[in-house]
Parts: structure tokens; C-alpha cells; sequence
């Protein structure tokens, strides 16, 4: 599939679709690549999130069914990165369709709802247990964010709490609100920039760009020779 297109199947009773959106016209461009993972409960925000970082706006967004993945292109520490966002669904039903996505990501954002304690609590129970039974890349950089900050009176989850959870699994904490954009674009600079801080997993990023940029050479070598695809 080109960059910018759409792929959609059916699996009765089910429809999903993978949709993917880029934040450049030259997605080509770049110096290393990296896999990211959004994973957490239905409804803590993780696609806002995401449209929030691609887009800079703010949308009501419905649940996602199956995986979403959007792609953006930006400089963090010297370096032009390309980032595929994979956004996966929290409902329980969607699990098995979900967990291969784990495979090859070099960084994964842990997203709860700071209004809603329950998601807190399935981050340790239920979503770092699944990380450590799908994650293949042991080196994969994990950080901890809290959305919905914009609804301070309500906060059901202290920051301590989260500064505590985040020691406990080992990664950062940073809180943040789709809404209002706080924090949304820090989430995704600060976990890319931990993930260029281990060597294994920027050789990874760097031999993604290698193998892109054979491709469009053979792609363009058959097309010179006369060759087509459909």
C-alpha cells in the first residue's frame, strides 16, 4: 500500500480498516524510522492523542475498531524521524486481533484516563501484562501518560500514583490533555528521544530507512524497465 492510501477489509461480523495520514509530502526524507504503539483502555483518549499530535487539532472521535496507524515526519534531537503511530483498540474483544501489533514496536505509550481509576488500574493488571507477553524487542522504551488533565475536579488518579506506577515499569510519567493540547506533542518527542538513546533500537530505525530506500529503488527500476503494478 502507498503512503497515504487506505486499506479496508471485511471479516464478518466485523469491518475494520486501516487508515494512514501523513504529516509531509516527503515522508521520504527522513534518518531513522521507528514503530510506535498507543495501548490502554476504550475511552482514556488514545486517538486524540494521536489526531491531536498529527494535525494539531482536537476532535470527538469515536472508538477505535481494530488498529488505526498515521504516520508523522519531524525533527527531535538533529534527527529527521518517521514515526507510524499504530492507535489500537482497548475493548477486550479486539485483544487477539491487536497483540501482533506489539511485534518490532521500539516504543510504547501506556495511556489511562486520570478521571477514571479503573484505567489506572488495568495498566498494571491487564495492558503491561499483555507488553511483556507480545513485546518482542526487549530494549522497547515505555513511557506513562495520563490524559484528561482539563478535568482537574474530577481527577480520580493522583500524580504520585502515576510517578509511582511509572518507577514501578520502569519508564517515564507525563500527564497530559488532548483537549487542550498540553503535553500532547512532549508525549511523543521525549519517548522518540529515549528510544535514539539505545543503540539496538536506533540501529533498528536506521536499517528501516535502508530497506525503504531499496525498495523505491527497485520499485523505480521496474517501473523504468516497463514494469506495473495494480
Amino acid at each position: 500500500m502507498k503512503e497515504g492510501g487506505t486499506c479496508c477489509w471485511s471479516d464478518a461480523p466485523l469491518h475494520f480498516c486501516y487508515r494512514m495520514s501523513s504529516s509531509s509530502g516527503q515522508t521520504s526524507a527522513y534518518d531513522l524510522s521507528f514503530k510506535i504503539l498507543l495501548i490502554g483502555d476504550s475511552g482514556v483518549g488514545k486517538s486524540s492523542l494521536l489526531v491531536s499530535f498529527i494535525s494539531n487539532s482536537v476532535e470527538d472521535l469515536s472508538p477505535t475498531i481494530g488498529v488505526d496507524f498515521k504516520i508523522k515526519v519531524l525533527t527531535v534531537g538533529g534527527k529527521r524521524l518517521k514515526l507510524t503511530i499504530w492507535d489500537t483498540a482497548g475493548q477486550e474483544r479486539f485483544r487477539t486481533l491487536t497483540s501482533s501489533y506489539y511485534r518490532g514496536a521500539q516504543g510504547i505509550i501506556l495511556v489511562y484516563d486520570v478521571t477514571r481509576r479503573e484505567t489506572f488500574t488495568n495498566l498494571s493488571e491487564v495492558w503491561s501484562k499483555e507488553l511483556e507477553l507480545y513485546s518482542t524487542n526487549q530494549d522497547c522504551v515505555k513511557i506513562l501518560v495520563g490524559n484528561k488533565v482539563d478535568r482537574e475536579s474530577e481527577r480520580a488518579v493522583s500524580r504520585e500514583e502515576g510517578l509511582a506506577l511509572a518507577k514501578e515499569l520502569g519508564c517515564l510519567l507525563l500527564e497530559s490533555s488532548a483537549k487542550t493540547r498540553e503535553n500532547v506533542e512532549q508525549c511523543f518527542e521525549e519517548l522518540a528521544l529515549k528510544i535514539m538513546e539505545a543503540p539496538s533500537l536506533l540501529e533498528e530505525g536506521s536499517t528501516a530507512v535502508k530497506r525503504n530506500v531499496l525498495k523505491q529503488k527497485q520499485e523505480s527500476q521496474a517501473s523504468q524497465n516497463g514494469g506495473c503494478c495494480s
